[in-house]
């Protein structure tokens, strides 16, 4: 039996119709692949950059039939033009999508699912993203962990999308530990290997290794008690110098404080060549490593790349 992966196909102003056509075309095993999301919609914004492929509407996936044509399980949604920029009109329709694939997951119909981007105002001020949106549904709380992978490296923020004000009344060891236990386990899940990672301080230079600083009373004690625990951990690194030293520290998952401290560098390093996934879920979830890039909508310039490089990591990896 073909083990399904479905592409949630995300916030419909965007280039996700897009990249979800190109990638389509590009993978060569894509039999077990199928869409989320508006049928009219996708078949009218691929249409309009004049991609050729045949996409087909079914009403669940029972329907899914290998014809060689992009299935699309319909998800209503009302829109009065092609590129419609509401995000009232669009909240529910992609709610409705993430939490039809939240199901299919759950319930073990499919082997994993795939979210394009999504514009994050949808969420209002009650999650982050949709890392939050769906641990809350997980009901895994301050457990997940948002790990940007490729080969070669991973980057963890233990803070999403927060803003930088609010970072350091958020962060505190107990925190540290519960996400670094959440990698632990669902790395070696993931890949059949424990990861080596390196924790990185909050502040400049580690604030000079100063007694009071939030390296030495927060981010110290947990790694002492993790390494306790089994856990291969080494730190706190200077943020500004751990990326230079990879082969020399020893580490495949370097962990920040907050989202740019990691992605920053990570993405002026690998650019497209990366993945978003989320540990700690009760099933697979995974993202490309971009957003919904409204700049180029319609305009055929958007880059699967990323899109692809999920589509392949589900293939290849074991349930």
């Amino acid at each position: 039996m073909i083990k399904l992966i479905a592409i949630v196909a995300g916030e419909p102003n965007s280039i996700n119709s897009e990249i979800i056509a190109k990638a389509w075309k590009k993978i060569k095993n894509n039999k077990n692949l199928f869409i989320i999301g508006n049928y009219s919609l996708l078949k009218k914004q691929i249409k309009k950059i004049n991609i050729k492929i045949k996409v087909s509407e079914i009403a669940s996936i029972k329907d899914i039939k290998n014809n060689k044509k992009l299935n699309v399980l319909n998800i209503p949604l009302k829109f009065r033009s092609l590129f419609e920029n509401n995000i009232k009109n669009t909240k529910r329709y992609v709610l409705e999508s993430l939490n039809v694939a939240h199901n299919l997951a759950l319930n073990k119909k499919i082997k994993a699912f795939i979210n394009a981007p999504i514009d994050k105002r949808i969420f209002s001020n009650k999650y982050l993203g949709v890392t939050e949106y769906l641990a809350s549904k997980n009901n895994i709380k301050n457990k997940e962990v948002m790990m940007i992978y490729n080969k070669k490296l991973s980057v963890i923020p233990l803070t999403t999308h927060l803003e930088i004000k609010n970072i350091t009344n958020t962060i505190n060891s107990n925190l540290i530990e519960k996400k670094i236990l959440t990698l632990n386990k669902s790395y070696y899940k993931l890949f059949k290997k424990k990861p080596k990672i390196a924790i990185l301080g909050l502040n400049p230079h580690n604030s000079e290794n100063r007694v009071n600083s939030f390296e030495n009373k927060i981010i110290k004690p947990a790694i002492e008690r993790l390494k306790k625990l089994n856990i291969n951990i080494k730190g706190p690194f200077p943020a500004d110098t751990v990326f230079n030293n990879q082969k020399k520290i020893d580490y495949n998952v370097a962990v920040g404080m907050y989202h740019d401290q990691v992605l920053a560098p990570f993405k002026a390093l690998y650019g497209y060549d990366a993945i978003n996934i989320t540990l700690g879920l009760k099933y697979l979830r995974v993202s490309p490593d971009h957003g919904t890039a409204r700049d180029i909508i319609g305009q055929n310039k958007a880059n699967p790349q990323s899109l692809i490089s999920a589509i392949n990591f589900l293939n290849e990896v074991n349930d």
